[in-house]
């Protein structure tokens, strides 16, 4: 696939039509207000394994609702001291895993919190973690579930899920609350942006070839799902688009870039046709904070950097967790 979208100069400065709704910061505060007035009940549970490197905990918390959410927390083994921690979210389809696919951040001597996706887990990766909210009618998948109201969204949920996961690691005795970054790929990029947004002392995020950006763009732009779940939906409910797009709109990464304030590396990918690289770029451009990167690989699709890409971010966080 050749390059399709803006030139490289072009994307350097692109910034979408301003979509932002007047009750977004407002939205937000009360979302997350309504979801701590559950008890966060972060639970630990030692977990026997043949990993002789690393220490893994079954985590379980309250996250949206009070609605119990799992994750992992893997720490060097024999850790006393508490250390910077990396917290991760998984991609769409995906769920936490089993433990021995997640040893990088910890071989990096970080305590490791992977939190699990609501209501996903069955593609490339398991997952452990219901969603018992309903919604009316929605394409197959996760984009359209509630997608016509914003207090139904399903993205409510995981990005308060996400949040809530931020506040799970810090309550754990070995985690520095003071050195947690935040990073994942694709809709984990997603859900990392809005935490970045949410969460306003955050050491470092690092948002990979993040997906949820830039919707009205993404969805007329590319033709492969996710993003072509939300076309399909609106084909088939036709007269629905503003509807559609002002639910969108809370859920904006651009939105949520605003209000940014951590050092922030991002990537993007000239030919990725999952995650065009204008919507990258468009959160990018928006970060608010001073300390902003984008690592650019031009002929990659959706696997962006791939293994590379992680040295990247394995020196880049070094910088801003260890020092």
């Amino acid at each position: 696939m050749p390059h399709f979208d803006m030139s490289l100069e072009e994307l350097r400065s692109y910034r979408p039509a301003p979509m932002e709704p007047e009750d977004f910061d407002a939205f937000w505060e009360k979302t997350l207000s309504a979801a701590r007035e559950h008890e966060l009940d972060a639970r630990f549970e030692a977990v026997d394994t043949p990993l002789s490197t690393v220490d893994v905990l079954d985590v379980t918390f309250a996250g949206f609702g009070g609605h119990p959410v799992k994750g992992w927390l893997i720490l060097p083994a024999g850790t006393r001291e508490p250390l910077p921690a990396v917290v991760e979210f998984i991609g769409y389809g995906g769920g936490r895993g089993l433990p021995h696919q997640r040893l990088l951040w910890s071989a990096a001597g970080y305590a490791h919190f992977v939190m699990d996706t609501r209501g996903q887990g069955s593609g490339g990766s398991t997952g452990d973690t219901a969603d018992p909210v309903g919604s009316g009618p929605a394409y197959p998948g996760s984009m359209t579930r509630g997608i016509e109201d914003p207090h139904a969204y399903y993205y409510r949920r995981l990005f308060t899920d996400g949040v809530r996961a931020v506040e799970a690691a810090r309550s754990h005795p070995l985690v520095d609350a003071s050195r947690v970054a935040a990073l994942g790929v694709s809709q984990g990029g997603g859900i990392t942006l809005a935490v970045g947004g949410l969460v306003p002392d955050l050491a470092a995020i690092a948002p990979d070839v993040p997906f949820l950006c830039d919707f009205r763009r993404a969805t007329t732009l590319t033709d492969r799902p996710p993003y072509r779940e939300i076309a399909l939906y609106m084909k088939a409910r036709r007269g629905s688009e503003e509807r559609v797009f002002r639910t969108l709109s809370y859920f904006d990464g651009v939105h949520f870039a605003a209000r940014g304030s951590a050092p922030a590396l991002f990537s993007a990918a000239l030919e990725d046709l999952t995650c065009p690289p204008s919507t990258v770029f468009a959160a990018h451009n928006s970060w608010a904070g001073t300390e902003r990167s984008m690592e650019v690989y031009p002929f990659n699709d959706h696997e962006g950097g791939g293994t590379h890409h992680e040295g990247v971010q394995l020196r880049w966080l070094a910088d801003h967790l260890k020092r």
